[in-house]
């Protein structure tokens, strides 16, 4: 089935996504799972799962009465999802959430625990202004402070996208004060931002590092022994030791902080460590590469 020609509506969408994670990453799949993710009766559930077999993935499941249950084919392919256990992941964390607020809340899902740092502090008011302003593509003036500026300074933003780095949101926007495209942490700003009616000049497209794309090469750490470079190698599914990682040459600092790579330093320890970028010198920061360190480190 062509994506042209999925269903519309969220909540089917929703409903289709979950019969398929569950089934790939748990092996087993009821209208139980259904009924107590989305509170819909046992007759509709199950008719999502033949909507979801007939419709979108023909042969993907099969019943078997032994386990009273939908397990995945053979042949099983991912058409709603992409396959990957970060999906399961949100699952179980959805479900953690949910746990918290209504006790006897039960998805079906198995115990599990997914660890979360605190977040950062965003005002619902901040976020619904900047929200806004991206959204409409209008300017935005904000009151912005930094661990390298700690008094607060007014300018004038023109934001074109919000980005999340797992515990924390940043914009990314041009800034009129610095004449370039800056990111700017969310709990930053000092004060409710104002959005205003004048149209941004400076889009997505004039960022360029926003639209330029570059290839990040992952590898163990050298200093590992051959042994302990290949256990990494299995845990990211490295082929011939390399990870390949395709990503906006504005989120690189991000992506590496997130697998504990800078650009610069490493850490004395290789068993900390772990991975290392091997292909520093093709990014094509040149001079723009302090800014990204500071950006990652929270500096500005």
């Amino acid at each position: 089935m062509k994506k042209t020609d999925w269903p519309i509506r969220w909540d089917l969408l929703l409903r289709y996504r979950l019969i398929e994670t569950v089934a790939l990453w748990e092996g087993r799949l009821t209208t139980n799972h259904i009924c107590h993710s989305f509170g819909i009766g046992r007759q509709q559930a199950s008719k999502d799962i033949n909507t979801y077999l007939r419709e979108l993935a023909p042969g993907n499941l099969l019943y078997d009465r032994h386990l009273k249950g939908y397990v995945p084919a053979p042949k099983f392919r991912p058409v709603v999802t992409r396959g990957e256990v970060s999906e399961y992941l949100d699952l179980l964390a959805r479900q953690q959430n949910l746990s918290h607020t209504f006790e006897s809340l039960d998805l079906g899902l198995p115990d599990s625990h997914v660890v979360a740092g605190p977040g950062r502090v965003i005002p619902p008011e901040t976020m619904r202004a900047v929200v806004t302003a991206t959204r409409n593509g209008r300017q935005l003036r904000a009151s912005y402070t930094s661990l390298s500026r700690p008094e607060p300074v007014e300018t004038i933003l023109e934001p074109h996208t919000l980005v999340c780095t797992g515990d924390s949101w940043h914009l990314r926007a041009w800034c009129d004060s610095n004449r370039e495209f800056r990111d700017f942490a969310l709990s930053r700003l000092r004060t409710v931002p104002e959005a205003l009616r004048q149209r941004a000049r400076h889009t997505s497209q004039h960022d360029e590092d926003w639209v330029r794309e570059v290839n990040l090469v992952i590898t163990p750490d050298h200093r590992l022994t051959e042994a302990q470079q290949d256990i990494i190698a299995r845990d990211y599914g490295m082929q011939g030791g390399r990870l390949t990682i395709r990503t906006r040459a504005a989120l690189t600092p991000y992506v590496l902080s997130r697998m504990g790579i800078t650009f610069d330093n490493e850490h004395p320890d290789p068993l900390v460590q772990q991975l290392e970028l091997a292909n520093p010198d093709e990014l094509g920061f040149g001079s723009r590469r302090e800014q990204a360190l500071k950006a990652v480190a929270g500096l500005c």
